[in-house]
């Protein structure tokens, strides 16, 4: 296999991860399910053979944790009430927080393109344009040491 077919497969298999991700944030939101409780069901009902396990379970179990710290972190970049906002919406903004500041590694461009493009699938429409513009905000604040700012 040649380096490119990795890169691709291991970039698909995050994309994949942050679907289920999504899916299992909106389970634990309004389905009233434990973390370990969804990450069981997810690892008996879907092909995890193309997902970033790893990744999905810490991000799952590290969000579920500090839900409310998370919540903090976006929701001083909106336009409304944290409450106000769709479970799925709400899930999407938790992941993308959650990866911008907890994995450096990623680079914030790529953040903010994942959940808009989450967004576009999953939540209602024109709703990837509000997540767009908060997490630009949290860019800007959180990831200083990257050069430059340009929106997405």
């Amino acid at each position: 296999m040649k380096l490119g077919t990795k890169l691709v497969n291991k970039v698909r298999a995050r994309q994949n991860a942050r679907k289920l991700l999504i899916q299992a944030l909106y389970s634990l939101e309004v389905g009233g399910s434990d973390a370990a409780q969804i990450e069981e069901d997810c690892l008996a009902e879907k092909n995890m053979c193309k997902v970033d396990e790893k990744f999905f379970q810490t991000a799952l179990h590290a969000i579920a944790k500090d839900t409310k710290a998370i919540d903090t972190i976006y929701s001083k970049y909106l336009d409304r009430e944290n409450v106000e906002l769709d479970p799925t919406s709400r899930a999407i903004l938790r992941l993308t927080s959650y990866e911008m500041i907890n994995h450096l590694d990623i680079p914030f461009k790529v953040v903010i393109n994942e959940g808009v493009n989450l967004a576009k699938t999953y939540a209602p429409t024109d709703a990837f344009k509000f997540i767009n513009g908060v997490l630009d905000e949290l860019a800007i604040s959180s990831r200083s040491s990257e050069k430059t700012f340009i929106s997405s």
